[in-house]
């Protein structure tokens, strides 16, 4: 039973007024009655109107005392149909907003099929605006659920809808508002840009703030309406489509495309939207059109294998066995410039957008500064340089080894702050995690923490090395006091460059790392802790890429897995590759993996993909 507590008496009135006007049998038997005893018993609901609250209630009492059972038998049934209030009717619309705030999808799509009214409320953009800032680009803290964000293709599609749709209106003289729309958000689509995205869509800012009565007749809508109401992309639209495309990775759904042209082996990739990038050990660079699947173009002028590539904007970076780093425009195909400073092979590169990093086969890492022009070389390494992330907010570098190691390097004094051991494999991959991203605690306290090495660049080990190599094997089964050790002060534990200016900001906290020990780990970049290793892998892993809401691992048994980040549970296995899985690369519907086998496999997640096969392996 439901006890309405405290109603405004204007809306129980009202209320009161619909159910009388409403109740066309109680009108027919009072016809019925002579016309003394309609006029004695209008004379008495009269009365008890006209009445106080509290002599209503003596009035009632009264009269109730004085019934026989069936009396009351017939009190009761009418009290409980009186009592059904359409308390979305009765509420004001700010507070039926609040209420259908709490629900879920299911849930909310089946009050909007109760009526009219509760149709225009569930369906507002202020309710779906709220579903969406709850599910996209997150997991919801309470359904569990996550949606990917907004392509820039989509966003493209719309621009070329409203400037088609206001061309047309201008033709016919009609007057279309300017759609107001969000500043466009860089997609992920290098497998190591991990930073916070924002929601890019076509949002119409001017929130209805009341509804019309659904019983009141629609006037026809002009033509310059109906453009600017097509123009304008509802919340719901907006949350429905994203809701496709997880329901999708959730269940492996998705249109797999195979792109072939290479002569060896590819050795690394880079996508977006719309253009793939490929390298190889046959020394060239393939240019793809994803959705023709078409070859467009090949950089040639490594003479040596490609080892690592990264998109920024039209220009791409390229490094190479060879020794150099080249600069190219994809879009042209001509080489604008190329970098020496490497003794040996090229491993890696990063950019952003002020410093380039390149990690060699030569144990260095290579600096240069684009603002100052200066470069400069980190050393600390004892084996190859395999991978090298740029963190531009704190202006730190995290670098990973065939020493087994990860290093974090200050990019202002030069120096190596912290080292992470417990890997017991070459490490090859790093990922920086969203600033938003927490791992699941509960899942943490199952895990356990590894006991690993952490130290500054001069100091010595906080535990023995031998020790953290047999954690790292022992996992959850050993070393429960390390974590439960109080934390250290963030700033602190970066040093005294950190220390000494407040206002730097911090390196992320969290990272992930992978490597040919078969496992991912999970760190805390701030405490130096290894939360979580990841095991699934039956041989190394090679490559590493993620975001808030999966991560996507490529390894040597030439599986891809999919993982979810904050539990650390393997979610799908993909297989098909014929040879080891070198690289992988992900957006929000789309994934992508490189093999030694020549080819690059392409999965799309997409809402509207042209054929939908169940794909993958659930863990």
């Amino acid at each position: 039973m439901v006890l309405i507590q405290s109603v405004s008496p204007s809306c129980v009135d009202a209320h009161r007024a619909y159910r009388l006007r409403a109740d066309t049998s109680g009108a027919q038997e009072l016809d019925k009655l002579p016309s003394a005893d309609q006029q004695a018993i209008t004379h008495v609901w009269s009365l008890f109107s006209a009445a106080p609250a509290k002599h209503r209630d003596l009035m009632l009492q009264g009269i109730i005392t004085q019934c026989c059972f069936p009396q009351l038998s017939t009190v009761s049934r009418e009290v409980h149909e009186q009592l059904k209030i359409d308390f979305m009717a009765a509420l004001p619309t700010e507070i039926s907003y609040k209420v259908l705030g709490y629900l879920d999808t299911v849930s909310l799509c089946k009050a909007a099929q109760v009526s009219r009214r509760w149709r225009d409320l569930a369906d507002d953009d202020v309710v779906w605006h709220r579903m969406c800032e709850q599910h996209i680009d997150r997991k919801c803290t309470k359904c569990g659920f996550g949606l990917p964000l907004l392509e820039r293709k989509r966003l493209r599609d719309w621009n070329k809808q409203k400037e088609l749709a206001e061309a047309r209106s201008l033709q016919q003289g009609a007057v279309v508002e300017e759609v107001e729309q969000v500043e466009e958000a860089p997609v992920a689509s290098s497998p190591n840009m991990n930073k916070k995205r924002e929601l890019v869509v076509l949002d119409d800012s001017r929130k209805r703030a009341c509804l019309s009565d659904p019983g009141e007749p629609m006037a026809p809508k002009t033509g310059g309406e109906k453009e600017r109401e097509r123009l304008i992309r509802p919340w719901k639209s907006v949350y429905r489509d994203r809701f496709r495309v997880g329901f999708n990775w959730k269940y492996g759904r998705c249109h797999i495309k195979t792109f072939k042209g290479h002569d060896n082996g590819v050795t690394c990739l880079q996508f977006d939207d719309e253009i793939l990038a490929t390298g190889s050990y046959d020394a060239k660079i393939k240019i793809w059109n994803i959705e023709t699947g078409e070859e467009i173009r090949t950089l040639s002028g490594h003479t040596m294998g490609i080892r690592t590539l990264k998109f920024v904007g039209n220009k791409l970076f390229s490094g190479s066995l060879d020794h150099t780093v080249k600069v190219w425009n994809w879009q042209t195909g001509d080489c604008i410039s190329t970098l020496r400073g490497h003794s040996e092979g090229v491993i890696t590169v990063d950019f952003d957008g002020k410093y380039l990093a390149s990690g060699s086969i030569d144990k260095s890492i290579k600096i240069f500064n684009f603002d100052s022009k200066e470069t400069f070389c980190l050393r600390g390494h004892e084996d190859w340089v395999n991978h090298v992330r740029l963190d531009a907010g704190s202006q730190t570098l995290f670098s990973a080894s065939d020493d087994c190691t990860v290093r974090l390097w200050d990019l202002r004094n030069k120096t190596c702050i912290k080292t992470f051991e417990g890997h017991m494999g070459q490490v090859q991959q790093i990922l920086l995690m969203p600033e938003d991203f927490e791992p699941d605690e509960e899942a943490l306290a199952g895990d356990g923490a590894d006991n690993v090495s952490v130290h500054s660049g001069s100091g010595r080990s906080t535990t023995p090395t031998a020790f953290a190599n047999v954690a790292s094997i022992l996992g959850s089964s050993f070393g429960g006091a390390e974590a439960s050790s109080p934390p250290a002060d963030d700033r602190t534990s970066f040093g005294c460059a950190f220390n000494s200016d407040p206002t730097r900001q911090l390196p992320p906290r969290y990272m992930l790392t992978a490597g040919l020990d078969n496992t991912v780990k999970v760190w805390n970049v701030h405490t130096g802790k290894c939360l979580r290793t990841m095991f699934g892998h039956v041989e190394g892993i090679w490559g590493l890429v993620g975001d808030t809401l999966r991560i996507v691992t490529g390894a040597n048994d030439s599986m891809v897995k999919v993982w979810e980040p904050k539990s650390g549970k393997c979610e799908r296995t993909f297989t098909g590759h014929s040879g080891p899985v070198t690289c992988v690369g992900l957006t929000d519907s789309r994934m992508a993996s490189g093999s030694e086998d020549g080819e690059v496999r392409l999965y799309s997640f997409e809402a509207d993909a042209p054929l939908l096969e169940e794909c993958g392996t659930p863990a």
